[in-house]
C-alpha cells in the first residue's frame, strides 16, 4: 500500500497497491525531488484507460521495475480527468516533441517541473518498435547523473519553446460566411460516403462537428450537410460502437466501419451524442434517431446516476471474462462484458436465437477480429447486420413478429449479462461532464413534447433527471458566497477548484434546463456562473477564456484551448452560452466578448475550421441570428391537445438558432425580475399564443400552427 491509498481519484486508487512509491501531484512530491536531487517521473492517465491498465500490469506492479523508479526518480500519478490543467501542459510537450500523444502519458521532469523527455505507453522491454520502459529508466538515470547540465539546459529550452507557442493574433473582423463555407467543404472532402464519419480508422464520435453541419443546413438549407450527419449517426447507431444490449455508446471505433469498438463508455460521449441524435430526429422527422437518444439516456439513468442525482464519469473497457469468473488467476480483458459466443445465445434464446444471430451478425466461430492477445477469439461483437425486413423474408415471419422477438431477446440477454463480472465504474462526479449531461436530459425532455399525445408526460422523467443533477451540483459543488464551482465530487467530498470548462459546460446545461423548465433559479445561477467565469478566466488582452486561473505555480503554462476534440473548448461553448444569455438578458459586455472571441479564432475558422467545429457552430449561430420563441400558455380549460399544438409544433422542428420558452401566467410572474419582456406575453383571447422575437423585439402573437409556420418561415 502506498500513499495513493489516501486519495479519492479512482485512477489513483487503482495504483495504491503498486510497489512504486507513488505521490499525487503536489508540494510533497516536488519537495522530495528537490531535496534528493532526483528527476520526476510523471505518469498521467484515467481510470477507464485500457493501455493505462496494460502498463500498470506490465510495469508498475513489478518489484524490479518499481525498485528502479523508487531509487532514481520521484514518481507522480495524475488523473487527467481531475487535473486537466496538468495534463494539457505535458500533453502539449509530448505532442510537440514526438508528433503524437495519448494515455498513459509518461513524462520525465526536472525537480522544478520542466519536461525533458516524454512519450505515451512504453512496453516493459523493447518491442513493436517502441523502446522498453526499463531501458528508458536506466538511460535517463544515467544521463541525469553523468550529463546533468545538458538535461537541465534542454528542459529550459523546451519550456521556453512551449511558452512561446502562442495562438494566432486576433483578426480585425469577425469571420464571415466564407469561413463557414470553407469548413463545410473540409468536412465534405473528409466524409466517408460508404461508412459515414470523416477520415479513416480509427473513427471517433465528435458530435460538435455534426452540430455544426446541422446548423449550416438550418442556416442555408444545405441538404448535403444534413445527409453527412444523418448517415454518420445512423452508422454509429447500427454499428458495434453502440451497446445493443444495454444502451449507450463505447468510446470509439478502431475500424472505419464503426463495427469494432474500444469498449470504455464515457459520460461526455453519451451527453453530446444524445443532443446530436435529438437534433437529427427533429431535422429528419425520423423517430429512429430519437429512439437511440432515449435508449442512451435510459442507460445513463440506470447505470451512471448517483443516488443523489449526479452523473458518474465512465465505465471501463476491461473486465473478467465470464468463463474465468471463478479463477483466482483471471485477468481482465477488453470487451469481455459485451461479447457473446454463439453457443451462449443458442442456450439462452432457444428458437429465437436464429433471429437474434441474423440481426446482430453472430457467427458460430465468432465475428470479432483476431487480436494479438486473442481476447476476442471465438466471440461476437453485436452490430446490426440485417434489417428487420431482410430477417422477416429469410425466416418467414412478419416484421412485427421479428421486432417482438428482438425486444424479448434483448431483455433476456440484458438480464443474463448482469450475471457477468462488470467493468469497473468511475464514480467520480465532474461538474463539466454533468453540465453536458444536464443539457442532454433537458433537450430530450423538451423534444418529447412533440412526440405523441402524451409527449409532456413522456419527457417528465428526463426533465426530473436534469433537475436532480443540477440540484446536486448546486448543493454539493457550488459555493454561492465565494463564487467557487468545484470540479470533482466523490465519496462525500467536493474538491478541486473548477476550470473554465466546468463553468462553461454547467452554464450550457443550465440554459438548456431553463428552456425546458423556465424557473428563475436556473437562469440566475447560469448568470452568476458566467460572471464568475469571466472574472476568473477571460483574457482581456486577446479575447477568449483561459483554461485555468493561472494562480497555481505548479502549472507551467496558462493555456487557452483552440481545438474542439472529444470535448469542445471552453471558449467555443462560452460563445454559444453568451449568444443565448445575451438574448435573454441585455449586456453589452457579453456581446463584445462574443465578437472578440470569434475574432481571436478567425484564423483557425478561416483556414482549418474542421479543427474547431463548435466554434464554427457558434459563428453560424452568430451570423444566422438568434430568435426568441415564447409560448404563452393559456389556463388548462379547454382541449389539452389544442392548447399544446403550438408547443408540439415547435418541439418537433429543428430550430437550432431559437431560444424556446414555454411559460404560464405563474412562471411569467416569477420571471418578471429576470426577464421583464416575458411578463407582458399573455395568451390571446384565452388561447395559447406564440411570440417570435429578435433582439427583444417581438412580432404580433399568433395562435395557430399555420400562422406560426409563417412567422418562422418553415413548413409543416
Amino acid at each position: 500500500m502506498n500513499r495513493l491509498a489516501h486519495e479519492r481519484s479512482p485512477y489513483l486508487l487503482q495504483h495504491a497497491q503498486n510497489p512504486v512509491d507513488w505521490f499525487a501531484w503536489g508540494d510533497e512530491a516536488f519537495a522530495k525531488a528537490r531535496s534528493e536531487d532526483k528527476p520526476i517521473f510523471l505518469s498521467i492517465g484515467y481510470s477507464t484507460c485500457h493501455w493505462c491498465h496494460v502498463m500498470e500490469h506490465e510495469s508498475f506492479e513489478h518489484d524490479a521495475i518499481a525498485s528502479v523508479l523508487n531509487e532514481h526518480f520521484v514518481s507522480i500519478k495524475v488523473d487527467r480527468e481531475e487535473r486537466p490543467d496538468v495534463d494539457r501542459v505535458y500533453m502539449t510537450f509530448v505532442q510537440a516533441t514526438t508528433g503524437s500523444g495519448g494515455w498513459p502519458m509518461s513524462v520525465w521532469l526536472t525537480p522544478d517541473l520542466k519536461p525533458f523527455y516524454g512519450g505515451t505507453y512504453f512496453p516493459p522491454e523493447s518491442k513493436w518498435g517502441r523502446p522498453g520502459f526499463v531501458d528508458i529508466l536506466q538511460e535517463i538515470g544515467r544521463v541525469w547523473k553523468a550529463e546533468r547540465g545538458k538535461v537541465v539546459e534542454s528542459a529550459e529550452a523546451l519550456t521556453v519553446r512551449l511558452k512561446s507557442m502562442e495562438q494566432a493574433a486576433p483578426s480585425a473582423d469577425v469571420p464571415g460566411v466564407a469561413a463557414l463555407d470553407n469548413t463545410v467543404q473540409q468536412f465534405r472532402d473528409a466524409f466517408d460516403p460508404r461508412n459515414g464519419g470523416f477520415g479513416d480508422a480509427p473513427k471517433f464520435p465528435r458530435p460538435s462537428e455534426l452540430l455544426f453541419l446541422m446548423r449550416e443546413h438550418a442556416r442555408v438549407n444545405a441538404p448535403q450537410s444534413a445527409e453527412m450527419v444523418l448517415r454518420t449517426l445512423r452508422a454509429m447507431a447500427l454499428g458495434g460502437m453502440r451497446d445493443h444490449t444495454g444502451g449507450g455508446f463505447h468510446r470509439y471505433s478502431v475500424d472505419g466501419g464503426w463495427r469494432v469498438p474500444h469498449f470504455e463508455k464515457m459520460l461526455y460521449d453519451q451527453a453530446q451524442l444524445v443532443i446530436a441524435f435529438v437534433e437529427a430526429a427533429q431535422l429528419s422527422g425520423d423517430p429512429f434517431y430519437a429512439e437511440v437518444a432515449e435508449d442512451t439516456l435510459l442507460y445513463v439513468m440506470r447505470e451512471m446516476t448517483d443516488e443523489g442525482g449526479g452523473f458518474y464519469s465512465a465505465e471501463d473497457a476491461d473486465s473478467i471474462p465470464p468463463e474465468e469468473a471463478d479463477s483466482p488467476s483471471a485477468h481482465k480483458k477488453e470487451g469481455a462484458f459485451y461479447l457473446w459466443r454463439a453457443a451462449e445465445v443458442d442456450h439462452l434464446l432457444g428458437d429465437d436465437a436464429r433471429i437474434v444471430k441474423l440481426r446482430f451478425g453472430i457467427e458460430p466461430e465468432g465475428n470479432a477480429p483476431q487480436d494479438p492477445q486473442q481476447e476476442f477469439t471465438g466471440k461476437n461483437l453485436l452490430y446490426v447486420a440485417r434489417s428487420i425486413d431482410e430477417i422477416a423474408k429469410e425466416t418467414g415471419k412478419s416484421p412485427d413478429e421479428v421486432v417482438d422477438v428482438l425486444h424479448s431477446a434483448r431483455l433476456k440477454m440484458f438480464k443474463e449479462r448482469l450475471g457477468r463480472p462488470r467493468p469497473q465504474r468511475d464514480d467520480k462526479i465532474l461538474a463539466a461532464w454533468n453540465g453536458l449531461m444536464i443539457a442532454a436530459f433537458a433537450r430530450m425532455a423538451r423534444a418529447l413534447r412533440g412526440l405523441g399525445a402524451d409527449g409532456r408526460e413522456a419527457g417528465r422523467p428526463y426533465l426530473e433527471a436534469a433537475r436532480r443533477a443540477a440540484a446536486f451540483i448546486r448543493e454539493r459543488m457550488w459555493n454561492a458566497k465565494s463564487g467557487v464551482l468545484l470540479r470533482r465530487y466523490r465519496d462525500g467530498h467536493a474538491e478541486i477548484d473548477g476550470y473554465a470548462e466546468d463553468y462553461a459546460y454547467m452554464i450550457s446545461g443550465l440554459l438548456e434546463l431553463f428552456q425546458a423548465d423556465p424557473q428563475p433559479m436556473w437562469l440566475e445561477w447560469a448568470i452568476a456562473l458566467q460572471r464568475r467565469q469571466d472574472e476568473l478566466f477571460w483574457d482581456e488582452e486577446a479575447g477568449g477564456w483561459f483554461s485555468t486561473t493561472g494562480r497555481d505555480p505548479s502549472v507551467l503554462l496558462r493555456m487557452k484551448e483552440d481545438y474542439d476534440g472529444a470535448e469542445p473548448t471552453a471558449s467555443s461553448v462560452s460563445v454559444l452560452n453568451l449568444l443565448t444569455l445575451s438574448h435573454l438578458v441585455s449586456d453589452a459586455q457579453w456581446s463584445d466578448r462574443i465578437e472578440r472571441t470569434l475574432r481571436l479564432f478567425a484564423t483557425r475558422l478561416g483556414q482549418m475550421g474542421r479543427g474547431v467545429p463548435m466554434m464554427a457552430a457558434a459563428l453560424s449561430t452568430h451570423i444566422a441570428g438568434v430568435q426568441q420563441i415564447v409560448i404563452a400558455e393559456a389556463s388548462s380549460t379547454g382541449s389539452g391537445q389544442s392548447q399544446d399544438a403550438l408547443d408540439r409544433f415547435v418541439a418537433l422542428r429543428h430550430l437550432p438558432f431559437a431560444i424556446q420558452l414555454r411559460v404560464t401566467a405563474e412562471t411569467g410572474r416569477a420571471l418578471a425580475s429576470s426577464l421583464p419582456f416575458v411578463e407582458a406575453m399573455q395568451p390571446v383571447g384565452g388561447v395559447t399564443a406564440a411570440y417570435v422575437c429578435r433582439d427583444f423585439t417581438c412580432r404580433q402573437p399568433v395562435t395557430t400552427v399555420e400562422a406560426l409556420e409563417q412567422e418562422l418561415g418553415i413548413t409543416a
